[in-house]
């Protein structure tokens, strides 16, 4: 057996915390791309720099290489923060219930994921949307990062007291 029961809980708590986040926080990146006077798609392709290098912060269109190769790894990120959110809050939130838990909790984590992403990793490993939206757009971006990462352990908490 590759995996036993309690890691197959462990990775299905993430996953039921990344999914929220990882919608939330596309849709932030593409609506403030709009906002922002470029388009929905251009920051969202940015994010592929990762792997596409500089020209991806530059596409405007959508296309399988940019844009699907930067939700991924946007979703992939998200992934990895919902597991530090897990980690460090998602237990005692789902036992409490306690929104003001759940907000401190994902306020952290973003802050962490903002800190890393800016000023731990390198550049080439920075998100890359920030090459296409302001600085209030990103402030934007990382607060939906912070409030929807509890999401799924509130609602698991308030689903496990109706029953």
């Amino acid at each position: 057996m590759l995996f036993d029961d309690s890691a197959r809980s462990w990775f299905g708590r993430i996953l039921r915390t990344a999914m929220p986040a990882s919608a939330a926080t596309t849709a932030a990146v593409a609506a403030c791309g709009y906002a922002d006077g470029c388009n929905a798609i251009a920051p969202l392709n940015a994010v592929s720099h990762i792997l596409w290098g500089e020209k991806a912060a530059r596409q405007d269109d959508v296309s399988v290489d940019y844009t699907a190769t930067g939700v991924g790894l946007n979703t992939a990120a998200v992934a990895s923060w919902a597991s530090l959110y897990e980690f460090l809050f998602g237990q005692r939130v789902r036992q409490s219930g306690k929104v003001s838990d759940a907000v401190v909790g994902g306020a952290v984590v973003a802050a962490i994921a903002y800190v890393t992403d800016y000023y731990i990793v390198p550049e080439r490993l920075t998100p890359g949307f920030e090459k296409r939206l302001s600085s209030k757009s990103m402030l934007f971006v990382y607060s939906t990062l912070a409030l929807s990462l509890p999401v799924a352990s509130l609602l698991e908490h308030h689903s496990a007291q109706r029953y």
